[in-house]
């Protein structure tokens, strides 16, 4: 294979990888929305509440001979508890009593509530997450794909096949349906909205702790304000596939992972060209390279030699 092939098809599995962590973010955009027509602003700083989780626990855990990996049931037993306070203390009342303009400010406090507690708690810079797994990278020929690309990969397909089938298939997942479909006609078949409603927040934002593991599998840093990014673009993943359609989220945050990879990719290669005219255009000008080291890399400190 070419060396353009083997970098594209690694541009595809790195946008699968990324795709993968949005998808999971947008499940729980998608499903929130569905049931109570909520835009859950907060949902992406649960990914960064399951981060931290990761990073105080995996000493621990590890201190105890158990994998790393097993650091993510605190994470997601963390998230769920705080998606189903968010629901309880903030969106249940708003929901009862308020409209779609309080209900849309509150999520958007909660998320700056989120956002700026961690900001007390741990500081404004980025920390990082201990190492959680390490898996071999798969080579083939020319083409070499991280081990933990594959895993995230996997585990995105397993865990969205999974909720497909909870939801069509289980009585809690079609209570979700009946809820999203006619709220009023729900209650009148003996379905308990309420409980319903907080399920839905609890398996959204255990999805995000899920995401979190997934993220710093690969990305092993941790802020306050890592979920803000990623929540928006699985939001416009979210709005891409359709919101209210789980499907269809699955599908726009593999897009949207897609498309961000190729297109850092190609904005990189546009960064090169542009350095190289312009110090072919202005060769007085220094690259930013040469204020260190003028003569380049492997250059000749003493001048031309034959």
């Amino acid at each position: 294979m070419g060396d353009q092939i083997i970098m594209f098809i690694s541009q595809i599995f790195n946008g699968l990888k990324i795709g993968s962590v949005y998808s999971l973010v947008a499940l729980g955009y998608t499903m929130v929305y569905g049931i109570i027509r909520l835009i859950n602003f907060a949902h992406g700083d649960f990914i960064m509440v399951g981060s931290y989780v990761l990073m105080l626990t995996i000493p621990a855990i590890v201190a105890f001979g158990l994998p790393a990996w097993v650091a993510v049931i605190p994470a997601i037993l963390m998230c769920v508890a705080v998606g189903v306070i968010v629901e309880r203390a903030a969106y249940k009342p708003v929901r009862e009593k308020g409209n779609s303009m309080t209900a849309l400010i509150t999520a958007i406090a909660m998320s700056l509530l989120l956002e700026n507690g961690s900001q007390a708690i741990f500081g404004a810079d980025y920390q990082t997450v201990p190492t959680i797994i390490q898996i071999p990278t798969l080579a083939i020929g020319k083409l070499k794909i991280d081990g933990a690309t594959i895993i995230t990969i996997v585990l995105g397909v397993i865990i969205m096949v999974a909720l497909q089938l909870f939801v069509t298939y289980t009585k809690q997942g079609k209570a979700m349906r009946a809820v999203s479909e006619d709220k009023e006609a729900s209650i009148l078949m003996g379905i308990n909205v309420n409980s319903t409603i907080t399920l839905t927040f609890a398996i959204g934002s255990g999805l995000a702790a899920v995401a979190s593991l997934m993220y710093c599998v690969s990305y092993p840093q941790v802020s306050p304000m890592m979920g803000a990014m990623l929540g928006l673009k699985a939001f416009v993943a979210a709005v891409l596939g359709g919101i209210g359609s789980i499907p269809g989220a699955m599908v726009g945050g593999l897009v949207i992972g897609m498309v961000g990879v190729h297109r850092h990719h190609h904005r990189r290669r546009d960064h090169v060209r542009v350095l190289r005219r312009h110090c072919v255009r202005h060769p007085h000008h220094r690259a930013p390279g040469q204020a260190v080291r003028p003569d380049g890399r492997t250059g000749n400190r003493e001048g031309v030699t034959s």
